[in-house]
């Protein structure tokens, strides 16, 4: 890549951080159009959005802006090493192939439920914080959908 095309990816990457870090960055992150249904200017709009959001993520204890937390991972690996110990005390070597096989495939189902379990909470929280920005903003006379 020559030098002028790493300017200009740094550059967008830059403008992108800086929108992201805006109230309007932030109201469009969380799926939310928000209008100033009082005639409220962009400057008014920018810092009662940012109030708001301070004051939600007060409030609820959330903030949208975190990194989520990773995926759980290693539950097949656990699940064959337990299913393969269980199954050497059972019946030796041929249960240890088999407990084996049965523990990855269980250790796998629990991941996969505490992946789907950490989604549904995120997608909790989204909302709550949501309800709760959006309550702050129409207390602002705004306008929120």
């Amino acid at each position: 890549m020559n030098p002028s095309m790493k300017n200009l990816i740094r550059g967008k990457t830059l403008l992108l951080a800086l929108i992201a870090a805006t109230g309007s960055g932030f109201v469009m992150a969380q799926d939310l159009m928000v209008y100033p249904a009082n005639g409220q200017s962009a400057a008014q709009q920018q810092t009662d959005e940012g109030e708001c959001y301070a004051w939600s993520k007060q409030n609820t204890g959330i903030d949208p802006m975190a990194a989520p937390p990773p995926p759980q991972s290693g539950g097949m690996a656990r699940g064959a090493l337990r299913g393969a110990a269980v199954g050497a005390i059972i019946d030796g070597s041929d249960g240890a192939k088999t407990g084996a096989g049965v523990g990855a495939a269980v250790g796998g189902i629990r991941r996969a439920d505490q992946n789907r379990n950490q989604a549904n909470q995120q997608q909790a929280n989204h909302q709550t914080f949501n309800r709760a920005y959006s309550a702050c903003m129409q207390g602002r006379g705004y306008s929120v959908q």
